[in-house]
């Protein structure tokens, strides 16, 4: 219940700010794409607040779970726009990059709550409904009862999507976390090296079956339309980009949803965000997946 003299349209506002860095990694995971999210959000919030439009509006529990189950529904929605969107998107499409170190200190946890680039590409081989139990599960750590609740289906039916889900993106990628210093390190001598020109150095950062993926969206650069494979053709295909690189680049180290990433500009606009993906060990490559595509760099810095 409002307390006396509160208003009731600053208690909602704050109510859905509370929860607004949440919505926005449940939603983000979901979709991979940040202007995407923010377009749920927005629809998000407008439910939100129309649902206490009135003074028979009944007030609700658990705002945090009422929220989730609009967002989450919202994204599955959206999921089919963005389907029919990267049909005829131009070579690999990758999500965009979600920066989430401490230099950007107004940052919540909740929002660095957020899935590796590598398990994100997996995902985007899960069906919409398996990848938002698997996001609401896994991620979140809600039961599949209270999944079931959220997504308007049965437990029994969550538990099937939740299991399916698990196995496929088990089977295609382990879930670890690199020590964040290491990484740091691996991503550094990756730069000098590929800037240096130093194949073997290269050669020896490189997994023997490392991929290189570039999500240029048919506007940015791209070596290829195509994945790269294997340590030698990555290495070749590293050095021959730097070789053609812009007198006034620069890299500046950060980190995207975990993994260490190298930012390349070209004076101050981004040229690229590389993010790296590192065996189990965490001193070797196992994925390259450099975001070009301009359309998605607008949130680096």
């Amino acid at each position: 219940m409002t307390p006396p003299g509160t208003d009731p349209t600053e208690v909602v506002t704050t109510q859905f700010l509370d929860h607004r860095e949440l919505l926005f990694s449940v939603v983000y995971n979901m979709l991979g794409s940040v202007a995407d999210t923010e377009d749920v959000l927005q629809e998000v919030w407008l439910a939100w607040s129309a649902r206490h439009r009135g003074s028979e509006a009944a007030p609700i529990d658990n705002p945090r779970a009422y929220l989730i189950r609009i967002a989450s529904n919202k994204a599955l929605a959206r999921r089919t726009d963005l389907s029919r969107r990267r049909e005829v998107y131009v070579g690999p499409w990758l999500p965009e990059p979600l920066l989430t170190d401490n230099d950007h200190a107004a940052e919540s946890a909740d929002r660095a709550q957020s899935l590796s680039t590598a398990v994100l590409v997996v995902l985007e081989t899960l069906s919409p409904l398996e990848r938002a139990v698997f996001v609401l599960h896994e991620l979140f750590g809600f039961s599949h009862a209270e999944v079931a609740r959220l997504l308007d289906r049965t437990p029994e039916a969550v538990r099937q999507l939740a299991t399916r889900a698990r196995k496929h993106v088990r089977a295609r990628r382990p879930r670890y976390r690199a020590d964040p210093r290491v990484g740091a390190e691996v991503a550094e001598r990756f730069a000098a090296a590929a800037l240096g020109g130093d194949l073997p150095g290269l050669l020896e950062l490189l997994a023997p079956d490392v991929t290189l993926m570039t999500d240029s969206g048919g506007k940015g650069p791209a070596y290829s339309m195509e994945p790269v494979l294997g340590r030698a053709d990555v290495a070749a295909a590293l050095l021959a980009i730097t070789a053609n690189r812009p007198g006034d680049m620069s890299i500046r180290y950060r980190s995207v949803a975990g993994d260490p990433c190298a930012l390349v500009f070209s004076g101050e606009s981004p040229l690229a965000a590389v993010v790296l993906d590192l065996t189990v060990d965490g001193h070797r490559i196992a994925g390259i997946y450099s975001v070009t595509n301009p359309d998605k760099m607008s949130g680096i810095r």
